[in-house]
C-alpha cells in the first residue's frame, strides 16, 4: 500500500505546485484572486478496526479555492481605470452574448463609444436620464456613449437669475424738486441701462442668442419694470414687485412652473439665415431680492446648450459616469452595475480576469456601488492582484519538499520490496 501513498502524495504536491505556480504567474494581473490546494486524506474503508487501527491510502485534493481578499489600490490616473474598493464584480457581456463577472477594471472606450475590457466583453450599466439624473431602466445593459457623433443641441427654456434691486433707488423717471421747507433738489432721471444684466441663451438649433434685461424704479413703492430693449418705445416685459421686508412678491411664475417669474419672447435673429421662430425663455426670479444696498447680480445661469463632442469620462464612487463634452456640458450618460454573490468561491474562471456563476456560486444579486453591502468605486486606479508573492515562494518551497519525501517513500518501499523478493 505503500507505493499507493506515496503515488498518491506525489499528484497532491505537483497539483500544489501548479496552483502556487499559477498565483505567482499571476502576481502582477490586474483583479487577480489568488488559489489555494487544500486536501484531503483517503481511508479504504470508513469501518477501523478495534481501537481504530485503520490505515489511509493517502491524500487527494479536495478542492482548489479562490481567496477573494481585497487587493491593493494602485492609482493610474487613467479615467477609465476602475477599482472596486470593497465586495462586487463588475458585470460583462461577453462577444457571444453570454455573462461574466470580474474585478479588472482596466477598459477601454472603443470606437463605436463602447465601455469594453481588453478580451472585447461589454461593460454592463444602467442607462440614465440626462435631464433628471435618474436611471431610464431597471435592468443593466452595455453602456455606451456618444463619441462618435456629437450631442443634439439643447433649447434655452429656463434663465435662472438672482440679484439684488437697489431699496435706495427713487423712479427712474425722476423726481423734480420740491420748495419745501424745507426745499429738495430734483433728482434727474435714471438711464434704463444702470441696473441691468445679459447672459446668451440658445435656439433650437443651438447657435447663442443674446439676452439682456434692464430694470427700471417706477413711481408705485417697492415695484421694478423689466424690458429686454434700450429702446425708448419698448414696453416691459413683466413688472417685480417686492413687500417692505425686500423679499419679492410678483409675478408669479406662469403655469405649470412654481415661484415668480416672467416669460420672455427671444427672437433668434439678427443673424437668423433658417427663419427660425421665436421662442419663450421662463425667467425665474425666486432669488430676487430688494434690500439696501448696491445692485449686484450673484447668479444667472440658464439651462440650454450647443452640440458637444465628447471630451472625457469621469467614474464617480457611486458608479455614475460623468461625461464631459466641448461645449462644457458635464452630465449623467450612466451608472456602472455591479453583482455580487452568495458564495463568490463557487463562481468558475474561464479567463481574461473573468469568472462565471454556477450553481455552487448562486445567482447574481444585481445593483450599484456603495448600495447596500456593495463597494465603492475608485476612478483612475486599479485594483492589484492579491497573490502575497513572499508567501507564495514559501510554499512553493515547503511543497517541494512534500514531494521529494513522498519520492523517497516510493523508493523506500521499492527497497523492501527487494529484500523481500531476495529472500531464500
Amino acid at each position: 500500500m505503500a507505493f499507493q501513498h506515496g503515488l498518491s502524495g506525489l499528484n497532491a504536491a505537483s497539483k500544489n505546485l501548479d496552483v502556487i505556480g499559477h498565483n505567482i504567474a499571476n502576481a502582477n494581473t490586474t483583479g487577480f484572486k489568488a488559489s489555494r490546494a487544500e486536501f484531503a486524506d483517503m481511508v479504504a474503508s470508513a469501518i477501523g478496526g478495534a481501537g481504530g487501527s485503520n490505515v489511509g491510502i493517502g491524500v487527494q485534493v479536495a478542492a482548489v479555492a479562490q481567496q477573494f481578499s481585497q487587493g491593493n489600490l494602485t492609482v493610474t490616473g487613467n479615467t477609465l481605470d476602475v477599482a472596486i474598493n470593497g465586495s462586487g464584480f463588475f458585470m460583462l457581456q461577453q462577444p457571444d452574448g453570454s455573462s461574466a463577472y470580474t474585478r479588472a477594471g482596466n477598459f477601454k472606450l472603443d470606437k463605436d463609444g463602447d465601455l469594453k475590457t481588453n478580451s472585447g466583453a461589454r461593460v454592463l450599466g444602467y442607462p440614465i436620464d440626462p435631464a433628471t439624473g435618474l436611471r431610464t431602466a431597471t435592468v443593466p445593459g452595455p453602456l455606451n456613449f456618444p463619441s462618435s457623433q456629437p450631442i443634439a443641441a439643447k433649447q434655452t427654456t429656463t434663465v435662472t437669475a438672482a440679484f439684488n434691486l437697489d431699496a435706495r433707488a427713487y423712479d427712474a423717471a425722476g423726481v423734480p424738486a420740491t420748495p419745501g421747507p424745507p426745499p429738495t433738489p430734483a433728482i434727474p432721471p435714471t438711464p434704463r441701462a444702470t441696473y441691468g444684466t445679459s447672459i446668451n441663451v440658445f435656439d433650437s438649433q443651438g447657435v447663442a442668442v443674446p439676452v439682456t434685461l434692464y430694470f427700471q424704479k417706477t413711481a408705485t413703492d417697492n415695484e421694478w419694470e423689466v424690458y429686454d430693449s434700450l429702446d425708448t418705445a419698448a414696453t416691459p416685459v413683466g413688472t417685480i414687485t417686492f413687500d417692505n421686508n425686500g423679499a419679492i412678491t410678483g409675478p408669479v411664475a406662469p403655469a405649470p412652473a412654481t415661484g415668480f417669474g416672467l416669460t420672455l419672447s427671444v427672437d433668434p435673429s439678427p443673424p437668423n439665415p433658417n427663419n427660425l421662430p421665436a421662442f419663450n425663455v421662463l425667467v425665474n426670479l425666486d432669488d430676487v431680492t430688494q434690500f439696501g444696498s448696491k445692485f449686484a447680480v450673484s447668479d444667472l445661469s440658464q439651462d440650454g446648450y450647443a452640440s458637444g463632442e465628447l471630451t472625457g469620462i469621469n467614474i464617480e464612487a457611486s458608479g455614475m459616469i460623468m461625461a464631459r463634452y466641448s461645449n462644457g456640458m458635464t452630465r449623467a450618460e450612466g451608472q456602472v452595475a455591479l453583482a455580487n454573490f452568495r458564495n463568490p468561491q463557487g463562481l468558475m474562471a474561464v479567463g481574461n480576469n473573468n469568472w462565471v456563476e454556477t450553481f455552487e456560486s448562486g445567482q447574481p444579486v444585481m445593483g450599484t456601488p456603495t448600495d447596500g453591502n456593495f463597494g465603492a468605486l475608485r476612478s483612475g486606479a486599479l485594483e492589484d492582484s492579491n497573490v502575497d508573492l513572499t508567501a507564495e515562494l514559501v510554499n512553493m518551497m515547503t511543497a517541494q519538499r512534500t514531494y521529494q519525501a513522498n519520492a523517497q517513500t516510493i523508493k523506500t518501499q521499492d527497497q523492501v520490496m527487494s529484500t523481500l523478493v531476495n529472500l531464500r
